[in-house]
C-alpha cells in the first residue's frame, strides 16, 4: 500500500514551512448565498509558504532540487514565461542552497504593457541573482534551454535541466504527497471533499494530485481543473500521460483512466497569460470578500471557473468544495494596467 514512506527513497529537500492551511471562505459563501444551498467553500493555501514569496511550485522543487543535488548538480536551468512563478521560486531555492540559477524565459505572443518585462516576478528574479536568458525567435524554450545547459557544461558546470513549470514526474511527486495532506486535513476538520478545483498549466500539479488520489484509494474525478495554457484536448492528454508517468515512477500498477481527468478550457480566453474580464472579476471578488490575492495567470482564471460553476448550479446541496490556491501574487504587478482601469475614488 502506498504511504508517505513510499517516497522516502526519492531525494528531497525540505522547502515547506509545514502543511499549508485549509481555510473556510465564509464571507464569500455569504456573498454568494451559499449557506441557503448548504454548499461550503474551502481554500488550500499553497500560496502560504515563506520562501521566495510562496507558491505551489515549492512542492515540486522539493523533489526536483533533491534530485539535482543527488546527481551532483551545481546549476539549475529552468524554463518558463517572463512572469513565471516557477522561475521565481527556482531562483529563490537556488539562492538558499547556494546553487547557480539560469532562467530561460519566453516572451508572450500577445501585446503586453511596456513594463510587463520590468515588473512582478521579473524584478524578483533579478533580486535573487538569477541569470536570465530571453528565448530568441525561431526556437522553443526547451531547445534554447538545452543550448544554455550545453554551454554551461563546456564551462565546467554540472547543470540540471528542469521541464516547463517543473512538471516532470519527479516534480509531480510533490502533489502526490499533497493528496494525502489534504485528506488528513479535511478529516481533522470533520469534513470530506466532494470537489477540488485548481488551475492546469503544464499539468504537473493536476497529474501529481490525481496520482496521489489513485494511490490513496480516492477517485481523481473529483478534481476539476481549468486550463490556463492549452486547449482542453491538449491539456487533457498531457495530464493523463503525466499521471501515468507518476504512477509508474512510484511503482504502482494502477492505470490512469482518461475518464477520471476533468479539464475545462472555458476560462482560457485568448491564451496563456492573457487577461479576461472573468479573471479580473474573480480576483476582485476574492480580494474584497476574503482579503486574499489570486494571481492573474493561474488562480484568477481557475477561480473564475469555480464562480461560474456555482452560478450555473453545477454544485448540489451538501457539497464541500476545495479551491487550490497556487500562489503567484507578484504577477499582479505585471498586470497593473488591467487592475487600474477603475476610478481611484468614488
Amino acid at each position: 500500500m502506498f504511504s508517505h514512506d513510499t517516497l522516502d527513497h526519492f531525494p528531497k529537500v525540505s522547502l515547506l514551512d509545514d502543511a499549508t492551511p485549509i481555510q473556510r471562505l465564509e464571507r464569500l459563501e455569504q456573498t454568494l448565498g451559499l449557506p441557503a444551498k448548504d454548499i461550503q467553500l474551502f481554500v488550500k493555501r499553497d500560496d502560504f509558504n515563506s520562501l521566495g514569496g510562496g507558491g505551489n511550485k515549492l512542492r515540486k522543487l522539493e523533489f526536483i532540487v533533491g534530485d539535482a543535488l543527488h546527481r551532483g548538480a551545481d546549476t539549475v536551468v529552468a524554463v518558463g514565461g517572463l512572469q513565471s512563478n516557477f522561475a521565481r521560486l527556482t531562483a529563490a531555492v537556488c539562492a538558499k542552497l547556494g546553487l547557480q540559477c539560469d532562467l530561460v524565459l519566453t516572451s508572450p505572443t500577445s501585446s503586453m504593457p511596456n513594463d510587463f518585462a520590468r515588473n512582478g516576478n521579473m524584478v524578483l528574479d533579478r533580486i535573487l541573482g538569477a541569470h536570465i536568458h530571453i528565448v530568441p525567435t525561431g526556437i522553443t524554450g526547451r531547445e534554447f534551454a538545452h543550448e544554455i545547459a550545453a554551454k554551461l557544461s563546456r564551462r565546467g558546470c554540472n547543470p540540471y535541466l528542469v521541464e516547463l513549470g517543473g512538471s516532470s514526474p519527479i516534480g509531480a511527486l510533490g502533489y502526490a504527497l499533497c493528496a494525502f495532506e489534504i485528506e488528513n486535513q479535511m478529516r481533522a476538520l470533520g469534513q470530506s471533499v466532494s470537489s477540488i478545483v485548481l488551475p492546469n498549466g503544464s499539468s504537473g500539479t493536476h497529474a501529481g494530485l490525481a496520482a496521489g488520489m489513485y494511490l490513496a484509494g480516492k477517485n481523481p474525478a473529483l478534481i476539476k481543473a481549468f486550463s490556463v495554457l492549452a486547449p482542453k484536448e491538449i491539456a487533457h492528454a498531457a495530464t493523463v500521460e503525466k499521471t501515468q508517468a507518476v504512477l509508474k515512477l512510484l511503482g504502482s500498477s494502477v492505470e490512469a483512466n482518461p475518464m477520471d481527468i476533468e479539464i475545462s478550457d472555458e476560462q482560457l480566453g485568448d491564451g496563456y497569460g492573457i487577461p479576461t474580464d472573468a479573471m479580473k472579476a474573480a480576483v476582485h471578488q476574492m480580494a474584497r470578500t476574503e482579503g486574499l490575492f489570486l494571481d492573474p495567470v493561474y488562480g484568477g482564471k481557475a477561480f473564475a471557473g469555480l464562480l461560474s460553476d456555482l452560478s450555473s448550479g453545477h454544485y448540489q446541496s451538501g457539497e464541500r468544495i476545495l479551491f487550490l490556491m497556487t500562489g503567484g501574487s507578484p504577477g499582479i504587478f505585471a498586470y497593473a494596467n488591467h487592475f487600474l482601469d477603475e476610478p481611484a475614488f468614488d
